[in-house]
């Protein structure tokens, strides 16, 4: 299946840019005057926006349309994550700091190499 039109990339995506800005679905909603249902089913996952409202947002948080709608993780992090959580129940405490720590690098390099290519 494509990634484009994918609900759950979208709120995956819009989240993040959400939390990498600091801002909650109010300031969105009020700034851009989109009703707050609207959003949270965006937001959720429940339903897509029409591009206009993907353009919308893009601009609102000064990205590209695409960083929105493809899934620019799923080969590095997603697996990522889904390995620790099959193994998390071997791993020390230790361990589990360890690949936090490895984890909150790679989202850093990626969001420098995101705001780099934005």
């Amino acid at each position: 299946m494509s990634d484009l039109g994918n609900k759950e990339i979208f709120a995956k995506n819009l989240k993040y840019y959400m939390d990498y800005f600091n801002k909650n679905r109010n300031d969105i909603c009020n700034a851009l005057h989109i009703p707050y249902t609207t959003f949270t089913d965006w937001y959720n996952g429940v339903t897509y926006p029409r591009i206009d409202k993907i353009e919308m947002l893009a601009n609102y948080f000064n990205i590209k349309k695409s960083d929105l709608i493809e899934n620019k993780y799923k080969n590095s992090l997603d697996e990522f994550e889904i390995l620790f959580d099959k193994n998390k129940n071997i791993l020390t405490d230790d361990d589990k700091e360890t690949i936090k720590f490895l984890i909150e690098k790679r989202k850093r390099e990626i969001d420098k190499q995101m705001h780099n290519n934005g």
